[in-house]
């Protein structure tokens, strides 16, 4: 357990805050009075974002950011810099899916994923750091998934990603313990955002399959709200949903083979 997180007058910095997670998390975090930093591809969506926080742009920064693009990110984190003076969290949020069976699936899509899924957040959680251990303070999260601890049909590639970036994350809270600077890992199930719309498949196409999972699972406010309680209450891991996907976790450990067969069953 970590002591609570204070979002008053803490700089947070959200990726992939245009849109799901990330920008209910911008709006969430805001009203408690957070200054932010807000990166994601578009800047026109990170705008329409901000332009719905507390102090706008005036109080926040909009910093457009292709994750996927990670050999030099020391730009934008001097502009963090230069514009606040420090960075208390860093929110890795940003992150694509996909749909398509292994046999199917091209290597320039399993690169995809491995870059905006893990590379380029270990990239920006690099280019952090220094900044963290000279502060001698911080905290680094980021946004798994129960993708992250089970395997699924359909997602080799996304469940690859997220099991390497609940594995890097673990094994980076371990180093960084004796400087101070915590590491959160979120780990979602079924979350009601437009996740679906960016769904590497094995053809480009849009995926026409069935999304009813995501558009059945939890409203993307309670999700967020469970997160800021994580935060507040300490918690070096976060669970969050409300349906069977969660159970599977446990599953996973009490009886393998049963989990095995219900997610073949998917």
């Amino acid at each position: 357990m970590y002591p609570a997180f204070q979002f008053e007058g803490a700089v947070l910095w959200i990726t992939g805050a245009s849109s799901g997670i990330g920008a209910e998390a911008a709006r969430q975090f805001a009203r408690r009075g957070a200054r932010l930093v807000l990166s994601a591809r578009s800047r026109e969506g990170l705008q329409a974002v901000c332009d719905q926080l507390p102090g706008g742009s005036e109080r926040h920064l909009v910093l457009p950011l292709d994750i996927g693009n990670y050999e030099d990110f020391s730009t934008p984190v001097d502009a963090v810099i230069g514009r606040f003076g420090r960075l208390d969290l860093l929110f890795n949020n940003a992150g694509i899916t996909q749909r398509s069976l292994c046999i199917d699936t091209p290597m320039a899509v399993y690169r995809q994923l491995m870059d905006v899924n893990v590379l380029g957040q270990i990239a920006l959680t690099k280019a952090v750091l220094p900044v963290m251990q000279a502060q001698g303070h911080g905290h680094i999260a980021a946004t798994a998934s129960v993708a992250g601890k089970v395997g699924a049909p359909l997602r080799t590639g996304y469940c690859a990603t997220k099991h390497a970036l609940m594995g890097f994350f673990d094994a980076l809270r371990t180093e960084l313990d004796r400087f101070s600077i915590r590491v959160t890992t979120v780990v979602p199930g079924f979350i009601r955002t437009d996740i679906a719309q960016r769904v590497a498949t094995a053809d480009g196409e849009a995926f026409k399959g069935d999304n009813s999972q995501i558009e059945n699972g939890m409203p993307v406010e309670d999700c967020v709200r469970v997160i800021v309680e994580g935060f507040e209450h300490g918690l070096p891991e976060i669970p969050v949903g409300t349906g069977p996907e969660m159970a599977y976790v446990a599953l996973r450990h009490s009886d393998p083979e049963a989990l095995f067969k219900a997610a073949a069953a998917m």
